[in-house]
């Protein structure tokens, strides 16, 4: 089978967990062919971002999706034409992109946007037709004659934008926009749209989605539109994965820029239609936690398709870490990206509540700087806060003080790996207001160890009641309850050895890849056969298809017979010429021939 794999600013440029998420996921199915078409949000040194790719990864194809758009990626209908767009491709652009801004930028007829819930069926589902057909309609034109890019950066663009934000039906938000303001998403429409003008779909000089047989599309938003063009050009399945919503994470970093509101409201309205149409064409959907599902749920995914598949981890590194030993032991671990949303404050000042009725406990926070602009700033606050909170303290006139609190980095000379933290923890707490997928309270669990976690996003799924869970931002009940675990170390025991049981049953990478080993082929068996030359274009190849064939074909015999006239009569549609009647259909007949058959349900 081949798998299109699209990716956005992670595998196989950039590093981090994302990245790491595909790479184990392409090495662990060796009997599939991959080829990773890679939306890239910064420049990287070269096609392969530097990391040797397995053998079974055929091609990796790269667009930028910073800085001007490099001719090297546009369809070959743009290359052709190099002139400006003439008067009736501005024409057919401005119904295409004015249908698909009228559904984004315009309020449904039942009530504002923000009564999604109370407004009218059919309202909502007029703006979904809109914009679908506003979106496939640039996508049309810019397969068939190119010069999308420059409509995207035209004046007719920002006018289009102006007669919408302005009319009576417009988002609350958008009528006080102002030209810059309309400038400013006109760039990022552009931005957000380049894949419809990529030369991925089979009109480029090698095969593209055109010729594989799904689309896996490792999150939402810009990612998952190449794999909506392959649907909706080639009727090739789309399989969406998101461990972290993208429309959320859209949401949390609209919020800290510096931007209007009218530029705000409307790019979070976009960006809303595209992940409702991504999960309405979507064949499967698979969030990694319940958090997550909620929000697909709420953008208007459908339950059916939709299936929990947690995020692999590899537990190696942690199966040397013995089992917490049942002893006095009173240092909490901290383990993470040190940002705001990780609540250190929060942490230091529950760390001085416990202090006062346990002096011996000690708090050692492992980690780097998030990707937060403000992590810099914020952990030169918390190095200072807890200066503040615990001044260096001496057993006696000559000994010199120690803070309880210690700063520190993985590959330090105390911490020279991950494990060897989790080690030295008699609890590992967790502290954030704002978590997806808890990472470190599953290596905690690897590990063994008890943890104290704060009540955000996955962490309750993840912990599962091998662990204890407090509200956040609640420094008091945070203390409370590591000072009940330091003072029970047979019950930090039980639920340690919980904990671990728990996690190489449900987090392990075995795990992750048997789900999707199984999704893959589930969703091949259902899809319908396509001829190979309209499945691979004008790059034909007679490549063998899974599924292609019902089993009953290679039973020697008149199985083998009925079984080509079967394909034959579900290839031809409703016009198949009479006497193609499959097998299944005739059931009398083939009894009286003597032959078994079985009747279709």
């Amino acid at each position: 089978m081949r798998i299109g794999l699209l990716t956005e600013g992670g595998y196989p440029y950039a590093s981090g967990e994302s990245q790491a998420w595909c790479d184990r996921l392409v090495r662990g199915l060796t009997g599939h062919d991959f080829e990773v078409y890679a939306l890239n949000a910064r420049p990287c040194r070269d096609g392969r971002g530097g990391r040797r790719l397995p053998e079974h990864v055929r091609q990796v194809h790269g667009a930028p999706l910073w800085g001007d758009f490099p001719a090297a990626h546009l369809r070959a209908a743009e290359e052709r034409r190099g002139r400006t767009p003439g008067r009736r491709a501005r024409r057919r652009f401005g119904e295409h992109f004015g249908a698909l801004v009228s559904a984004f930028a315009a309020a449904p007829a039942g009530g504002p946007p923000a009564d999604r819930e109370e407004a009218p069926d059919n309202a909502l589902t007029g703006k979904a037709d809109r914009f679908a057909s506003g979106l496939y309609g640039l996508a049309e034109q810019a397969r068939e004659h190119g010069g999308l890019p420059a409509l995207l950066r035209s004046e007719d663009a920002v006018r289009t934008l102006e007669a919408v934000c302005h009319g009576p039906r417009a988002l609350p938000a958008a009528h006080g926009a102002q030209v810059n303001d309309l400038l400013a998403v006109a760039e990022q429409l552009e931005t957000a749209l380049r894949p419809l003008s990529l030369d991925w779909y089979g009109d480029g000089p090698t095969p593209g989605l055109d010729a594989v047989d799904l689309c896996h599309a490792t999150s939402g938003g810009a990612a998952a539109l190449p794999g909506l063009l392959a649907k909706r050009f080639f009727g090739t399945p789309l399989l969406v994965t998101e461990y972290g919503v993208r429309l959320r994470e859209h949401y949390l970093a609209r919020a800290a820029a510096p931007i209007s509101a009218p530029v705000r409201a409307l790019l979070a309205a976009f960006q809303g239609a595209l992940a409702a149409e991504t999960y309405a064409q979507a064949a499967l959907i698979t969030p990694g936690n319940t958090h997550a599902r909620r929000w697909q749920e709420r953008c208007g995914a459908d339950r059916a398709r939709l299936r929990t598949v947690y995020p692999g981890m590899d537990a190696a590194p942690f199966a040397a870490v013995a089992d917490a030993p049942a002893d006095d032991s009173r240092t909490l671990v901290w383990v993470g990206a040190v940002e705001p949303a990780k609540d250190l404050v929060a942490l230091l000042h529950a760390f001085a509540e416990l202090r006062r009725t346990e002096p011996a406990a000690t708090l050692r926070i492992v980690g780097g700087l998030g990707r937060d602009p403000q992590a810099p700033g914020y952990l030169a606050h918390c190095r200072a806060l807890a200066a503040q909170l615990f001044p260096d303290e001496a057993a006696d006139a000559r000994t010199v003080g120690e803070n309880p609190v210690s700063f520190e980095e993985i590959g330090g000379p105390d911490v020279p790996a991950l494990a060897d933290a989790y080690a030295s923890a008699a609890v590992v707490v967790l502290s954030s207001v704002v978590e997806g997928f808890p990472r470190s309270l599953v290596e905690a669990m690897f590990c063994g160890r008890a943890t104290v976690s704060t009540d955000a996003g996955a962490v309750c799924e993840v912990i599962g009641g091998t662990g204890l869970v407090v509200p956040p931002r609640n420094p008091r009940a945070l203390a409370e309850a590591c000072r009940a675990l330091l003072g029970d170390p047979d019950r930090r025991a039980r639920l340690g050895a919980a904990a671990r049981a728990r996690a190489l049953e449900l987090f392990t990478v075995e795990q992750n890849i048997a789900a999707f080993r199984g999704i893959y082929l589930e969703l091949m068996s259902h899809a319908p056969a396509r001829p190979a030359g309209r499945r691979h274009g004008r790059h034909a190849q007679a490549l063998p298809r899974p599924f292609d064939r019902p089993a009953e074909s290679h039973v020697p015999g008149r199985w083998a017979a009925t079984g080509a006239a079967h394909r034959s009569g579900a290839a031809a549609g409703p016009g198949a010429p009479a006497g193609r009647t499959p097998s299944w259909a005739a059931p009398e007949q083939e009894r009286g021939a003597g032959v078994p058959v079985m009747s279709e349900p």
